[in-house]
């Protein structure tokens, strides 16, 4: 972990204030966020590489053992780490006795956006889910909802977090807890102290809490949105474009991970899980990296290939010759740098890559279509 500090931007209205952590795995990606949030302003920042060191630190920060252990406000974490994966991470902060705030906001990020994850990270108290490829513009808007517009939080027998409807006229999540759309049913709390579980089922208490993070910006930030002017972003999304060359770099590598791993598993005559989990985590980092640096094919060629490793998937040889012809159309779109939709040449590799999947996907004697 390290803390990362800079000096004030000229613009800065309060934000470098705000104690942000962000834990991410891939170190990479790590200080692409980071210098992200530095580039808006936002200096006081921890980096952690994985939910156990954020678990760890957020429990010194309770204990105030020294005052190098900086308070955080913030927590923009991964979903997928190991060993204390996001989900866990957030399971923790909203529900363990030595969190330092169970209120506090959490961020989760993911190149694995889909609906169960994020509805499971809603359902553990979520307040905001970011999927990867991201933008400066995505993490300034979720940034601006936390601090200008933060939710109340809600306790019932099930649920502690954000209020998941984020205004009365939404409906409840869908087989959850029934409330009414106005709070006469609720019991108000003003304070943080009063967390516990509600005695009876229906019962719903609503916290009525002072916006922290806007109090710690300061008064002038009290009076006004959190707005940054359009030459701060627009710079900061220029310099996320810039970093692409050191993508390119960063997916070549993962790639050749791939390729180990395929080797390794075609040495193995019986269970390959241990080969196939490691390349669906790999797909994984690879689905939510591309579009984020230009190169959305690498993306959506990556989400394909994370689809056809999940568990449970076939662990044969037909199935790692799949794997191969995802690495070979990855390969091919980094070699020649193919930006957006590569046109006529993306196309092609869209076909070459179908073709191939149908072909090992084909049960034997079948003769795959064309």
């Amino acid at each position: 972990m390290s803390l990362v500090q800079t000096n004030k931007n000229k613009e800065n209205l309060g934000q470098d204030r705000i104690s942000i952590m962000v834990v991410e795995d891939n170190e990479y990606m790590l200080d692409i966020m980071v210098n992200s949030l530095k580039r808006m302003g936002f200096t006081r920042i921890l980096k952690m590489k994985n939910g156990k060191e954020a678990v760890e630190y957020l429990k010194l920060t309770t204990r105030g053992f020294s005052a190098a252990v900086e308070p955080i406000d913030v927590v923009i974490s991964d979903f997928i780490m190991s060993p204390v994966s996001g989900l866990h991470l957030l399971q923790w902060l909203r529900d363990d006795k030595q969190s330092p705030s169970r209120f506090m906001p959490f961020i989760m990020l993911s190149g694995a956006a889909d609906r169960v994850n994020v509805e499971e990270s809603r359902d553990h108290g979520v307040n905001d889910f970011m999927a990867k490829p991201f933008s400066v513009e995505n993490i300034y808007k979720v940034l601006q909802r936390i601090i200008d517009n933060p939710r109340q939080f809600v306790t019932t027998q099930n649920y502690f977090g954000p209020d998941r409807r984020r205004s009365n006229k939404a409906g409840p999540p869908k087989g959850q807890e029934r409330r009414k759309p106005d709070e006469s049913h609720a019991t108000i709390v003003y304070s943080k102290d009063k967390v516990e579980k509600p005695s009876a089922p229906s019962d719903v208490w609503l916290f009525k809490l002072p916006n922290y993070l806007k109090q710690k910006m300061g008064s002038n930030a009290q009076r006004q949105p959190f707005v940054l002017p359009d030459d701060i972003l627009a710079g900061a999304e220029q310099a996320l474009k810039r970093e692409a060359e050191g993508f390119l770099d960063w997916a070549k590598g993962y790639l050749d991970k791939l390729a180990r791993q395929v080797l390794e598993a075609k040495q193995v005559s019986g269970d390959r899980n241990a080969q196939f989990e490691e390349i669906n985590l790999i797909a994984h980092e690879l689905r939510g990296q591309g579009g984020t640096f230009g190169y959305p094919l690498i993306t959506v060629f990556g989400k394909s290939l994370y689809e056809v490793t999940k568990t449970p998937c076939r662990q044969d040889d037909a199935n790692l010759e799949i794997v191969k012809a995802h690495i070979d159309t990855m390969r091919a779109v980094l070699r020649d740098k193919i930006e957006g939709d590569g046109g006529e040449l993306g196309q092609m590799l869209f076909k070459a890559l179908k073709l191939a999947i149908g072909k090992f996907s084909a049960k034997p004697g079948e003769q795959a279509a064309s």
